[in-house]
């Protein structure tokens, strides 16, 4: 039997932390019979999420790492990835939309729209995937879908239209009405399993109708023929209007909405429909990968599985019997027994094990064609890795990377952790890009770089868990910079000379700050005063100091250096003494151009009952943060504000002590700025304390 591409849909589904999407996951999984049981996510009754593969998920009820899986609904086969919340794990996300087709936007309707929704939005437009919104927890105390759809609006910019009206809110939350059909929809039966259809309660005619002139106004801006019919006045057919909503949708000018509670098991069917009637199919989507032989040009992909194979690796897992690589197949068909190029590497490899996940459980099958999500066993690759059929040079474009912003050092208890350590730190840096590690060369210490505070500890208990490595964990350590603030001139000569050949180099110029860039090397030098073979030795040099700054030790960036003029010797001239001439002149200039430290200053989003709105302020101004804002939603108040890292460390404990354990807070990395001149003076004290130590 051929499978029919436009019946297959890759969905992820994102939000904010604690949306609950999840359980959402977990149900849809049930009605499309995946699974046989529902379970917490909070793992109450000992068993957990199914997503949620990981103990350590389990026992935190949250997810860390996204799960991929696959399900059945009307003849639709619907491959899903449930993504984490927690900005920590952004990675996840980001490497989840870059394949996906489609996504369900699940959010809170008493939260509405929060920080790391938007975030998550963000993220989407970046990759532009077309979404639906489902606004969860209708049931809860507090709820109100309409002023979420009001925020859609307002905070992100969606043309959010509903599709459904709520037949009743919190407690009485009973169904939804559904606008295409204008029909009441009722979950009975102890799992919502039981569809019941019946007229729309006589208190809701009214809204429901203005909800549906609503709808059909914004569907008949992507159909002429729904326009007519609407003003000729006839019964519209509801296939119509979906068509015109599914063009609006793939085009992201509108973001359908739909409501329910996940929780008490309602309206999920309904979301499933959505998915199969308004969300693209592969081909829907736009794929196009550069021809590495032409320049980069961009080539169109089709989804004809005959066609040659281009395969994107976007996650890596390493399993106890080898790497287990994640990916997507956007051109042709990858077979069990099939030889393929990792393009990066060049390198040929023979397919031995294709297989579907299902959360961490695997099924073996013979091939994974176009338009489908799979795993490859035992292939050595890198995340963002393109796999392609031998005679083919095209690659896809990699996802969008942020760099790490916190650091701790770590210390192995003994030799065996030590061993065991190396290997968890292998495993952890290939499968998580924002995971860095690295050794000080100074002081032989381990340092290991994240997201923040949350994702270092997750990775230190996991070390611990998965590996045995008994680890020492210091303390977190903020990733700081330097740079200069006003332009300097210098001009150094290197002079040497021992027995034999000498070393001599002249540089003159100057440096200057630059905004947008970490490096720039502009060479001015006519009338090859220093010779054009040296040049390159000069830019290197420069280069060589970026990393360690004059001033404090701490990563330079932001400079352009200008060399106009110079001179050389016949003899003792050399990429050698030029490297090192470069390297003085940069000394010669730096403190001259008055340098500055950096430090990463993070918004922070803090969601609180009203009645603490003062105490939390009053922390994050403690904290150096200045308050960008603060709104009521309903029974909470967000407050938005910019606060530098190294004032976060440990705030969750205190935020929790300040408003009785009910405030909760996101925070992402925003920008560099320079650091007060009083916290400069300390920075210095500790790290000339440091360098006694160490000497």
């Amino acid at each position: 039997m051929k499978k029919d591409i436009r019946h297959v849909r890759n969905i992820g589904i994102s939000a904010h932390i604690d949306s609950g999407k999840t359980t959402l996951t977990e149900r849809i999984l049930f009605y499309t019979q995946r699974i046989h049981a529902m379970h917490d996510v909070k793992g109450k009754d000992g068993v957990g999420a199914f997503m949620d593969s990981m103990e350590l998920e389990r026992e935190r009820g949250i997810t860390i790492a996204s799960a991929a899986t696959f399900c059945e609904w009307n003849g639709y086969e619907i491959n899903i990835i449930d993504t984490p919340g927690h900005v920590d794990f952004t990675i996840e996300v980001e490497r989840s939309l870059r394949v996906l087709d489609g996504a369900i936007l699940v959010l809170c309707s008493v939260g509405g729209v929060q920080s790391q929704s938007i975030t998550v939005d963000q993220q989407m437009r970046r990759y532009r995937v077309p979404c639906i919104a489902f606004i969860n927890k209708c049931d809860r105390s507090g709820a109100n879908p309409f002023r979420v759809i009001d925020q859609l609006k307002n905070k992100l910019g969606h043309n959010a239209v509903a599709l459904q009206v709520p037949i009743g809110l919190e407690a009485d939350f009973a169904g939804v009405v559904d606008l295409l059909s204008m029909k009441a929809v009722y979950f009975d039966g102890d799992k919502g399993e039981t569809l019941r259809i019946e007229e729309i309660p006589d208190p809701l005619i009214e809204l429901a109708q203005s909800k549906r002139e609503e709808m059909l106004d914004a569907a008949s801006m992507f159909s002429d023929e729904l326009t007519e019919a609407i003003l000729e006045e006839k019964d519209v057919p509801s296939d119509l209007v979906l068509s015109a909503l599914r063009r609006g949708t793939l085009a992201r000018q509108i973001t359908p909405v739909l409501m329910g509670s996940a929780y008490k098991n309602k309206g999920v069917q309904q979301l499933l429909n959505a998915v199969n009637d308004l969300l693209p199919c592969p081909d829907d989507v736009e794929n196009s990968a550069l021809d590495m032989d032409k320049d980069e040009t961009p080539v169109r992909l089709t989804t004809d599985p005959a066609a040659p194979l281009v395969a994107l690796a976007f996650k890596l897992e390493d399993r106890t019997y080898g790497q287990l690589t994640y990916i997507r197949v956007y051109q042709g068909a990858l077979s069990k027994g099939d030889t393929i190029i990792n393009v990066r590497t060049g390198k040929k490899i023979k397919v031995g094990r294709v297989v579907r996940m299902h959360s961490d459980q695997m099924e073996e099958i013979e091939a994974i064609s176009a338009g489908y999500i799979g795993a490859l066993f035992g292939v050595d690759c890198a995340s963002g890795d393109t796999f392609v059929t031998p005679g083919l040079s095209l690659t896809m474009t990699s996802m969008y990377v942020p760099n790490p912003v916190i650091s701790l050092m770590i210390h192995p208890k003994d030799y065996k952790s030590e061993i065991n350590l190396s290997k968890a730190l292998n495993r952890f840096t290939k499968e998580d890009p924002t995971f860095k590690t690295h050794v000080n060369p100074e002081t032989g210490e381990t340092i290991i770089s994240g997201m923040g505070e949350l994702h270092l500890e997750v990775y230190i208990e996991r070390m611990q868990r998965e590996y045995a490595a008994e680890v020492t964990a210091g303390a977190p350590r903020v990733a700081y910079r330097e740079t200069i603030t006003q332009l300097a001139e210098f001009d150094y000569i290197h002079k040497k000379q021992t027995g034999g050949a000498g070393q001599y180099g002249r540089i003159a110029g100057w440096l200057e700050p630059l905004l947008d860039k970490d490096f720039e090397f502009d060479n001015q030098v006519v009338g090859g005063s220093i010779p054009t073979q040296f040049i390159p030795a000069c830019e290197k040099g420069f280069r060589n100091c970026l990393a360690k700054g004059p001033k404090m030790e701490f990563p330079v960036t932001g400079v352009k250096i200008v060399i106009n003029d110079g001179a050389s010797h016949a003899v003792d001239s050399s990429d050698m003494a030029f490297q090192a001439a470069a390297r003085g002149a940069f000394q010669q200039g730096y403190f001259k151009a008055k340098p500055v430290i950096q430090e990463p200053i993070m918004k922070v989003v803090v969601e609180t009952p009203t009645a603490f709105q003062g105490p939390v302020m009053g922390s994050l101004n403690q904290r150096r943060g200045m308050i960008v804002g603060a709104q009521d939603e309903g029974v909470l108040c967000v407050i938005e504000s910019q606060v530098p890292l190294a004032e976060m460390f440990g705030y969750s404990t205190v935020l929790r002590s300040l408003t009785q354990g009910q405030a909760q807070f996101t925070m992402e990395f925003l920008a560099y700025k320079t650091v007060p001149q009083s916290i400069a003076e300390d920075l210095e004290k500790k790290a000339a304390e440091q360098k006694k130590k160490v000497a």
